[in-house]
Parts: C-alpha cells; structure tokens; sequence
C-alpha cells in the first residue's frame, strides 16, 4: 500500500515564513531555511515552498532561499509562486526544486501545463488551485486567492490533469488557517474526478484532522499543513505514530 505523506507548507514572503487564517492577516513565523532544515529531521515527508506575494506583486520567485534550502535538506521540494512560463520552471529547477507548483500563471496561460509536462515530465508539474465557495459553487481563486476567475474548481482541474499536471494541491480558502478540520467535500470532488496523486491543504487543527482525512477519503495521497507544524502544535513524529496506530500507511520518522 502506498504510504501517505505528510507535507509541511512554508509560507514565504520579504524573506520570511509567515503564515494566516483564509490567506489573510498573516505573522512571521521563521527563517525558512533553518525551518526546512528542521522539518526534515522532523520526518517530513516532503516540503512545500510558496512566495505568496510573488504573483500578486509581478516579480520573480525567490531563488537565493530556495538554493540554500535545497543544500541543506534532502527531501523533495516543491515550490511555486510567480511561475508564468516555463523559463521559470528551469529557473526553480536549477536551483533544487523537485516539482514546481503552478497556480495563476496556468491560469492565464494553461498551455504552459503541458509545455512543462514535455519538457520536464508530469511528475515534475504541480497544479494548485486555491479554491472557494462562492454561491453553493466551488470557484477557483487566482492571485494568492485574491481574484474570484469564476471557474468551476473541479472542472479546472480536469483540465488541468488532461493537459500534463502529474499532482494536484487542493487549497480550501473556506479552511484555510480556521483548524476545524480539511474541507471533506471538496476534496472528494476533486479525488473522484482525477486519477493523480491529489494533495489536501487548508485546515488541519490537529492529529485527529488527519486521521479523518486519510480514513475517509483514502484517495487523498497527502495531508499538508502550515500553522499546527510550526508552532509545535502537532509533532511530525506523534501524527505518524497516529496513523500506524489507526493503520494509515506512512513512512515512520527514524529516532535517535
């Protein structure tokens, strides 16, 4: 049985992790090299970097933290923000990223999906889609869930899989931050209707969200989480110890 992931997700913006509730109101939470470093003695499974601010602001995504990062930890690395061609995908890659997320700029220009799944395979494409609710529907939401595209969400990322993205992050805006738990209904929809690996974001408050998450939609390949992590909330360590317990399949942290 495949083993299910644990995904810490580093918030980055002016240098900083920071980190909010429904993608406002955001604090400093850390350095994000030295976090990463922790998380993957920690046993994490993999990491999350995004420049929140990199698309709303129309300019680069860092790449002296990511180089940095990529030296000290050795854990995949995923990593988005301000990805608009695939140039930027070779620019993230070259500096240690594993996968690259893309969001608003598959959004304005959704061939860029497929050029990238050409040239550097659908394992290496990761398509986010911050999603929320908007009049019973769900909407996908681009610039740092800022713009309302009026997009169906689900119908989105159908599309988006068809043209080459090998995974999937699911961003609940109506979770994100809240700790009540990941938006079940959402991620059924969009679990139902893809066949790659579909990672949950937004919501989790505590070990028990997890084992929710992973009991009752056994498809969802991943849980990732921001807050619970980095204000030692939650211990990588205790979750996976939880989820062998409830028999969920994970990769168990070595100990010392």
């Amino acid at each position: 049985m495949i083993t299910k992931r644990i995904i810490p997700c580093l918030d980055v913006r002016n240098g900083r992790v920071v980190k909010g509730v429904n993608f406002l109101n955001t604090r400093d939470v850390a350095s994000p090299v030295e976090l990463a470093e922790y998380y993957s003695f920690a046993g994490a499974d993999e990491l999350v970097f995004y420049d929140i601010t990199a698309s709303a602001e129309n300019r680069s995504l860092f790449t002296d933290i990511l180089t940095e990062t990529a030296r000290r930890v050795f854990i995949p690395l995923t990593v988005g923000g301000a990805i608009n061609t695939v140039s930027d995908f070779e620019r993230v890659l070259k500096c240690g990223a594993d996968k690259v997320s893309v969001n608003s700029g598959a959004i304005r220009d959704p061939s860029l999906i497929g050029e990238a799944a050409k040239r550097y395979g659908s394992q290496c494409v990761v398509l986010s889609a911050d999603v929320k609710r908007v009049d019973g529907s769900f909407h996908v939401f681009s610039k740092g869930g800022r713009v309302d595209t009026g997009m169906d969400a689900v119908e989105w990322i159908c599309s988006g899989v068809a043209r080459g993205a090998g995974e999937i992050v699911v961003n609940s805006m109506d979770t994100d931050g809240v700790k009540k738990g990941f938006d079940l209904e959402l991620l059924r929809a969009v679990s139902d209707a893809v066949s790659v690996p579909v990672i949950a974001s937004g919501g989790a408050g505590c070990i028990e969200n997890f084992i929710t998450l992973f009991k009752t939609l056994p498809k969802i390949d991943a849980g990732l989480a921001a807050s619970i992590f980095h204000f030692g909330e939650v211990e990588i360590e205790d979750l996976k110890d939880a989820m062998a317990r409830e028999g969920i399949p994970a990769r168990q942290v070595r100990r010392n």
